[in-house]
């Protein structure tokens, strides 16, 4: 099979390998060396409330001026979800729903050897692609052939898979890297190019081939006892953005500013006593039997000169507190590109443009990696018709199928309905059916259509 994408990946691969004047174990290993999954590990640890507060140790000095960890301070470590409710936001909006897929010449037999292939779980894999991304910047989708000859795909979490681009074209994959850890603790990796993968494990810190499962070198999978390689290094990366950054990048340190306040405001909450005692001129000199004498006698003796008890009340400056948190909120919603669902600001019942308003940000933001994703389900497809021209002896144009990305927004359905009737006899009756709150799917809209139609038609002659 020849990929549409590059060419001649093994050959270009070998070539640049022999430039590097180094054997394959020794790239792999300094590949791997300075493969750094610190971002990636940062956006999971804050999608998981594992934020930077829940470190937090809080110290203090000895007489002689030495800085130990407080063990007996109170230290509430209270991390908020800020991060999860952003991620879950944009996931939400752009895969919430399940991805249709269409054909341009109407090839309906195409369509559903597509879907037939695919299955029922690629519809998990996006909103698990989708949300690692935005975690980590990037992940990986590796399409393969079982054992059984039948097409299946995993997701290589980013910090497992290290690709490898052509010099020259920093966006053609010659190869890819993916390294992993099985349960017993042996490290395994895997070097894959266009035709072949060659197995490698760590052996008393070297890296090794490794033929426990027959030769280290072997085709990437096998049909009816044949051979095959895809033509195309089989890993379809999936970009949060341009950058490949998360997106915690850019609310990270607003979320360990209001943290910390909030974790503050609890510490302090606890500290304050409900009342405090000031005793002037007490007679006593033990301050244990004056609190005593209070409780149980509701009095102290005082000495008759000034003496006296004063009560006073801790108090913290909660609505100062309030204040500043509701700012960082509307910063970390603003520059997380987010939703405020906080419904005093749009009414009970907003209207259709107060609600494109309100996602206006979280549009932004969903259709960068919108883009993105579709340029990788686009690449991803390929691999799926290829496998089909093997298995079915059914020859299909990935670029004859096409996809729809139907988006969940709340919506004034009155007013799209409204709109929808409005706009008949203006465009196509398929552009009014999109409009239609109550149409998920065109091609199934259109079947049940025709389907009436006869029958319309009867009750109209009698």
């Amino acid at each position: 099979m020849v990929s549409p994408f590059v060419g001649l990946e093994t050959e270009r691969l070998n070539k640049w390998i022999e430039e590097k004047k180094m054997s394959k174990e020794d790239i792999i290993k300094e590949y791997v060396d300075r493969h750094d999954i610190t971002q990636y590990k940062q956006g999971v640890d804050y999608y998981f409330k594992r934020n930077e507060i829940v470190k937090r140790n809080i110290y203090k000095y000895t007489n002689d001026g030495r800085k130990i960890i407080d063990e007996d301070a109170t230290n509430n470590r209270m991390a908020s979800g800020w991060h999860k409710l952003l991620v879950d936001q944009k996931v939400a909006y752009l895969f919430g729903q399940p991805l249709v897929f269409n054909s341009k010449t109407d090839d309906d037999s195409a369509v559903e050897s597509v879907n037939e292939v695919l299955g029922d779980n690629f519809d998990d894999a996006l909103p698990k692609l989708a949300t690692n991304a935005s975690n980590k910047g990037r992940e990986w989708l590796h399409p393969f052939v079982d054992d059984r000859g039948e097409f299946d795909y995993i997701v290589i979490p980013a910090e497992e898979g290290i690709p490898i681009y052509d010099n020259t074209n920093r966006k053609e994959l010659i190869g890819f890297i993916r390294m992993y850890e099985l349960d017993d603790g042996t490290e395994k990796l895997e070097l894959w190019d266009d035709q072949t993968v060659t197995y490698y494990e760590y052996h008393n810190g070297n890296i090794v081939l490794d033929q426990s499962n027959g030769d280290a070198e072997q085709s990437h999978f096998e049909y009816n006892g044949t051979g095959y390689g895809w033509g195309y290094t089989p890993f379809v990366e999936f970009p949060n953005n341009d950058d490949r950054v998360s997106d915690l990048t850019f609310i990270k340190d607003y979320i360990d500013v209001y943290d910390k306040l909030i974790a503050d405001g609890a510490n302090t909450l606890e500290d304050i006593q409900e009342f405090l005692y000031v005793i002037r001129g007490y007679e006593g000199t033990d301050m244990a039997e004056a609190v005593t004498n209070l409780k149980r006698y509701k009095g102290v003796a005082v000495d008759s000169d000034g003496g006296g008890v004063d009560i006073r009340q801790g108090e913290m400056p909660i609505n100062s507190l309030d204040s500043f948190l509701d700012r960082l909120s509307d910063n970390i919603f603003n520059f997380g590109m987010g939703v405020d669902v906080d419904s005093d600001k749009f009414g009970n019942s907003p209207s259709g443009v107060a609600l494109k308003f309100l996602y206006s940000f979280l549009d932004m933001k969903a259709s960068k990696m919108e883009r993105k994703f579709s340029k990788a389900i686009r690449t991803f497809l390929w691999f799926v018709c290829e496998y089909i021209s093997i298995a079915e002896s059914k020859t299909i144009d990935y670029k004859d199928i096409t996809f729809t990305l139907n988006k969940t927004v709340i919506s004034n359905e009155r007013d799209a309905v409204e709109m929808a009737q409005m706009s008949k006899g203006l465009v196509s009756d398929e552009t009014v059916w999109e409009m239609h709150p109550a149409v998920r799917d065109i091609e199934t809209e259109r079947k049940r259509i025709e389907q009436e139609r006869p029958v319309r038609l009867s009750d109209e002659d009698e």
